[in-house]
């Protein structure tokens, strides 16, 4: 191959010379053996804690309701820039944009209640005196005379121990009516000596949204001295309930002049006061210490489905963090007993199943829910029926989620590839036809206007006219995104979900709607304007709209036209023939990566030409590795016959990742960018989401062994190797399926079931492997596309 060679001869010094910073990769002779030590010694909870990365450092345990942690004012929950903390709050999620969760910060203090607002009574914290890992959380507040407090969680409960200073007005502040997003309504109850129940009513995401309620009930290792209420300014001391709509919270106060120690377990229901109880007892019986362990413990379990070997300890910790962040969400929704409140605001009771809560898929749908599909297949099944149920109990499929709520945040239909995906991982057995009737009424309509979903919003245009119309500040009467105010994005979005849905009802033998659904995965074509060579929206007549420049464009959501060039992984061919080819493509790509400035600085490139800010979405022409339209821009580069460049852009990109507060690349979006950078790592990556099928880059590990769950992986492990890969030697000179050569540049999910390992040689410079016509991953939809059972 001459034009291999020229390639070759061009890039050779800088390749060699090329040097991946920021402590993703160590560079050679800086390798290691997998440390005999416990994983969890390797997670830092406060990677992302900075610089609108928005993860949370407290207490949880693998999908846990309870995820208790401190709000120090930040409006998503904890910032590491802060020195007050407000609270310790029982709810969070790891990434969210906008203020989520919060709900029930307890802090405690000494002497005098002055003070209602917790913005005005947060107490004084340095880092020097804060630590954190999983399933438990430390800190010394230096007010009210030096306090420590410490948090671990179960499932349902979390579990509070204070070490106060000698005193006789040690105090427990529980606040109900602040937490990070509008509170409705709040009633406290002081039930006796040791036990304080409240009812929670919040909304808000971003946006206003539908209110949902939450019980707690927390109890205490011994019986308070005297208790109160406090209303707005007002504190009453002795009261022992009261609802309000503002400031609104009790304290119980503690002698601590003999013991200065105190503890206390809050149990969470979403269905009432009573689940609340049940779950407490359940849950919280345990000492503090017992709980913690048994933490630690799960985690250690969770983070040892996967082993890798080799790389610096900064990869390591980054990399086992990350893979900490991937499993945090979705939520237990359902109470021990399985009860739990549906969208229909009614009581239900899952059974055989854990109800699950919390869907921001718009995100997910990308990287984590494959990663989880994988890795916590048991965990995914019931995920995925807790989405279908949620669309019996609603009338429709949900968007963005959260607790009993939709929030319709985002726009497009993620929700078709996250129930594609359970479904060709074959996590959907005996629900398969209950999934494809739910996802197809969700692509054939749109949710009536009593309905509190906006589903595919413009779909009644899209189906009619092949797009989604761009209507500039188009809104509605619901809470959420309009897809009619990104309309071109949405037109991809709808598009790629229908490639999905034509092949699950091909597998499905509903071959009319496989063959309209596939039709309608070619939609993508209807907003490419030639005049630019870029997609652009289109207005309600059809014409072109908004600036030509595809770096200035309109009607993309959080994104631009550069950006959103790469988001037809259905039909990539069908996409760079449009664009001109692969060469035309590949010079696009070239220009999109600022690839010659990475191939001299990597990670100034990543650092300062693709990365503006952490909400810095529009007026670009570069990658964003910060936001999801383009996380599978990369892998890009299989189709156009240069799998080494993507292997060269995703090494980059990991470089955003450290070991530090800051180590994120934007926010985490319930383990999004933490499963890219997971998976990324590994080289195996979900390059058609909702598919079977993975792209393959060069792994950052000599070797990744994973554990996986028989039931679904006959095999029950998979092993990814990559002997002596590094900063410098990262080209795939060759690959080797299960011991044969292997010469695409993809797997599918039959392979990871049968193969047992992948085996990559490394090389300084890249060869002619994964070139060839056919080692690219086909189109999705069509009759060719490989089945997950490996079947056409």
């Amino acid at each position: 191959m001459p034009w291999l060679r020229r390639i070759r001869l061009r890039t050779a010094g800088a390749v060699l010379a090329a040097v991946l910073l920021g402590g993703a990769l160590g560079a050679p002779g800086a390798r290691a053996a997998q440390p005999a030590g416990p994983l969890t010694d390797l997670v830092n909870p406060f990677i992302g804690s900075q610089h609108e990365g928005n993860t949370f450092p407290g207490a949880a345990v693998p999908f846990g309701m309870v995820q208790l942690s401190p709000d120090t004012g930040h409006n998503t929950g904890y910032d590491y820039d802060d020195d007050h903390i407000r609270g310790f709050g029982s709810v969070h999620l790891s990434g969210v944009g906008c203020g989520l969760g919060g709900d029930l910060p307890v802090l405690p203090t000494t002497g005098d209640i002055t003070e209602t607002d917790y913005a005005k009574y947060a107490a004084v914290y340095r880092h020097d005196d804060e630590s954190a890992r999983p399933g438990y959380y430390r800190v010394g507040l230096s007010s009210y005379g030096g306090i420590t407090a410490e948090l671990t969680a179960t499932a349902r409960t979390g579990k509070q121990r204070y070490t106060f200073p000698a005193t006789d007005k040690a105090n427990v502040l529980l606040n109900a009516g602040q937490s990070l997003h509008r509170t409705v309504t709040t009633r406290v109850e002081v039930l006796d000596s040791r036990t304080v129940r409240t009812t929670l009513t919040g909304r808000g995401f971003c946006q206003d949204t539908e209110p949902y309620t939450v019980h707690t009930l927390t109890r205490f290792d011994r019986p308070f001295a005297s208790y109160g209420i406090w209303d707005g300014d007002t504190v009453t001391p002795g009261a022992r309930s009261s609802t309000a709509t503002g400031r609104h919270g009790a304290y119980v106060r503690f002698d601590t002049r003999a013991n200065r120690t105190v503890e206390a377990t809050t149990a969470l229901s979403y269905v009432d006061a009573a689940g609340a109880a049940r779950n407490l007892r359940a849950e919280g019986g345990r000492s503090f210490d017992a709980t913690k362990a048994a933490a630690d413990a799960a985690w250690e379990r969770r983070l040892g489905v996967v082993r890798a070997t080799g790389g610096d300890t900064t990869l390591r910790r980054t990399f086992y963090s990350s893979l900490y962040r991937s499993f945090l969400a979705p939520n237990t929704g359902s109470d021990v007993d399985g009860r739990y409140t549906g969208w229909d605001k009614r009581t239900h009771r899952a059974r055989g199943f854990t109800y699950y809560q919390n869907w921001s898929l718009w995100d997910t749908y990308r990287t984590q829910a494959p990663l989880l599909s994988l890795l916590a297949p048991r965990e995914s099944r019931d995920m995925a029926l807790s989405v279908l149920r949620i669309g019996k109990e609603s009338g429709w499929l949900p968007k963005w989620g959260y607790g009993t709520v939709e929030t319709n945040i985002m726009t497009g239909d993620p929700v078709t590839p996250y129930l594609t995906n359970a479904y060709q991982q074959g996590l959907l057995t005996g629900h398969e036809e209950e999934a494809y009737a739910a996802l197809r009424k969700n692509a054939d309509g749109v949710p009536p206007a009593a309905s509190p979903a906006v589903g595919r919003e413009a779909n009644a245009e899209y189906l009619a006219g092949g797009f989604a119309p761009y209507i500039k500040g188009r809104t509605h009467s619901k809470p959420g995104d309009s897809d009619f105010d990104h309309g071109a994005s949405a037109t991809l979005e709808y598009a790629l979900s229908d490639a999905m849905l034509a092949q699950m009802a091909r597998d499905l033998g509903h071959r009319a709607d496989a063959d309209r659904y596939a039709a309608r995965a070619r939609n993508y074509r209807s907003i490419f304007d030639p005049a630019t060579g870029f997609f652009r929206a289109r207005d309600e007549r059809g014409a072109f709209t908004g600036p030509a420049d595809p770096a200035r464009s309109e009607g993309f959501h959080e994104g631009t036209a550069w950006q959103y060039q790469w988001l037809v992984p259905q039909d990539l061919p069908g996409m760079l023939d449009l664009i001109g080819g692969k060469a035309a493509a590949d010079r696009r790509l070239d220009s999109f990566f600022a690839y010659p400035e990475l191939l001299k600085d990597p990670g100034r490139t990543a650092r300062q030409v693709w990365v503006n800010g952490p909400y810095d979405y529009d007026n670009a022409d570069k990658y964003n590795p910060q936001n999801e339209p383009d996380l599978i821009a990369p892998y890009t580069y299989l189709s156009t016959g240069r799998p080494w460049k993507t292997t060269d852009v995703v090494h980059a990109a990991l470089t955003l990742f450290t070991d530090t507060p800051a180590g994120m690349t934007g926010n985490d979006d319930l383990g999004t960018m933490s499963a890219w950078m997971v998976l990324s790592s590994i080289g195996v990556f979900p390059v058609q989401p909702g598919t079977g099928t993975w792209g393959l880059s060069t792994p950052v590990f000599d070797r990744v062994d994973l554990t996986l769950d028989r039931r679904y992986y006959p095999a029950g492990h998979f092993t990814v190797t990559a002997p002596g890969t590094s900063a410098t030697d990262r080209y795939v000179q060759s690959v080797r399926l299960g011991g044969a050569a292997h010469d695409r540049t993809y797997l599918t999910t039959a392979d990871l079931r049968t193969a047992r390992e992948l085996a990559f040689s490394v090389g300084p410079e890249p060869s002619a492997w994964g070139t060839g016509d056919g080692a690219a991953p086909p189109p999705v939809g069509r009759s060719a596309h490989p089945r997950p059972d490996g079947r056409s």
